[in-house]
């Protein structure tokens, strides 16, 4: 995976000295916004289950990891189906979990447009936690911006999180980063990546990947 990264930067780095940034994004864009999109999904995963006790072994416990299982198999359609009822008749957190993960199959089958829409829903779902519809915001960013579209309404809310105390803060920074770089903003996008590898209270990986990003993107 190291190897694989290394060799992704440096052709990113020989596109950089083209100066060609929208071409970046085109072939990989898509590759950035997975390692995003993996390190939220992470840390949603574990608050998801920690908040809501999904460790237990109860029925609808088993009956989510049972949905899960699906998706490691290959066999989403069927996921879709599974996590589409546990979102209908299932407790409120076994429900938004599962109205996460529809969302986020929409995104792998390459539906932008129900993914994005699946996260918006969620984000404006005031019966549930403000850290699970800021979730939804980062989530939802990072589709729009892998989408044809762009940076869209998702993205400006993320943006909106940057200065508060959100504690997805310092991911809503790296996607103003990523939106800057999908635009040819070179210096915005330096100077976001810039601040999160200077954020000493970021998590590790964002740091990092600030980092790499800073050493390939020209100029100060």
């Amino acid at each position: 995976m190291a190897d694989e990264q290394d060799a992704l930067l440096r052709e990113i780095d020989d596109e950089l000295k083209q100066e060609n940034l929208q071409q970046i994004w085109k072939k990989y864009g898509t590759l950035i916004v997975a390692g995003s999109v993996a390190l939220v999904a992470g840390i949603a995963g574990f608050k998801g289950w920690q908040a809501y006790d999904l460790n237990q072994r109860t029925a609808q416990g088993e009956r989510f990891a049972a949905a899960q299982k699906l998706i490691g198999a290959g066999k989403n359609e069927d996921a879709l189906g599974a996590f589409g009822a546990i979102s209908k008749d299932s407790t409120a957190g076994y429900a938004m979990l599962a109205r996460f993960q529809l969302a986020a199959l929409a995104a792998t089958d390459g539906d932008m447009t129900g993914a994005i829409d699946g996260y918006r829903v969620i984000a404006d779902d005031t019966a549930l936690s403000t850290i699970y519809r800021e979730l939804a915001v980062i989530q939802g960013a990072l589709v729009e911006l892998d989408s044809k579209a762009g940076a869209g309404p998702l993205t400006e809310r993320a943006a909106g999180l940057v200065d508060g105390n959100s504690p997805w803060r310092f991911s809503a920074k790296e996607i103003t980063a990523l939106a800057a770089l999908k635009n040819g903003d070179k210096k915005t996008a330096r100077m976001r990546y810039d601040e999160l590898a200077k954020e000493a209270a970021a998590p590790q990986g964002l740091r990092s990947r600030a980092g790499e990003m800073l050493k390939i993107l020209p100029g100060k």
